[in-house]
């Protein structure tokens, strides 16, 4: 499983925190993750919209399986995730909304609130969390007893998801230039994906953007 990091500017001061805690989380597992900023030290600044639109492109391009994503209160970051294509995201603050997420909900990314009650200690839960959220395999269900209805459920899931989103190489023609002109200068996503994402007609359509 490839995991990409990425968070709003403003929380980059959190980037270390959450790279070390997911990488710590996933230790033996043969996991890879890349630390896609946003870094503390860059002076850009990327709204939660601008970064939900970078967590798109790298999940439906399929040049990372997962993202472990944040803003301030969290959920801005998920709702403009769940907006856009290719995406599946849960607002995880604690060790067991991460651990449910993972088991039942099978999703494709998680969005922790980095600034939200992030007080004394936080570092701790949010360590705890992405301990939870990649303790066993994704999508076997829970709890046990009802782990076959849970698995079902996430299936219908995702099924409406795909069948309500139009794929984003429809949906970029359409979205606010601008918006979409500040997530393309990103250039360590855009020349990740354009190395390793497999969708190429999404890889097409971006090459036609730079």
């Amino acid at each position: 499983m490839k995991i990409a990091i990425i968070q709003a500017s403003s929380q980059k001061d959190k980037n270390p925190l959450l790279y070390d805690s997911v990488s710590k989380a996933i230790e033996g597992k043969g996991y890879e993750v890349i630390n896609f900023g946003i870094f503390k030290e860059e002076d850009v600044t990327y709204s939660y919209i601008q970064t939900a639109l970078m967590i798109s492109i790298l999940l439906e391009s399929k040049a990372v399986d997962f993202v472990v994503t944040g803003c301030s209160s969290g959920q801005g970051m998920m709702l403009a995730c769940n907006s856009l294509p290719g995406v599946l995201c849960g607002y995880v603050e604690n060790p067991a909304d991460a651990y449910l997420f993972g088991r039942i909900n099978n999703g494709n990314a998680v969005s922790y609130p980095l600034g939200l009650n992030f007080g004394w200690a936080g570092e701790i839960n949010l360590q705890s969390t992405m301990e939870k959220l990649f303790k066993g395999d994704f999508g076997m269900g829970y709890p046990k007893e009802d782990a076959l209805r849970k698995q079902r459920d996430t299936k219908m899931l995702k099924a409406i998801n795909q069948a309500t989103k139009r794929s984003l190489v429809e949906v970029l023609p359409v979205l606010d230039s601008d918006l979409v002109k500040s997530a393309l200068k990103r250039k360590e996503i855009i020349d990740y994906v354009l190395q390793y994402g497999t969708n190429v007609e999404l890889k097409n359509t971006l090459e036609t953007y730079l």
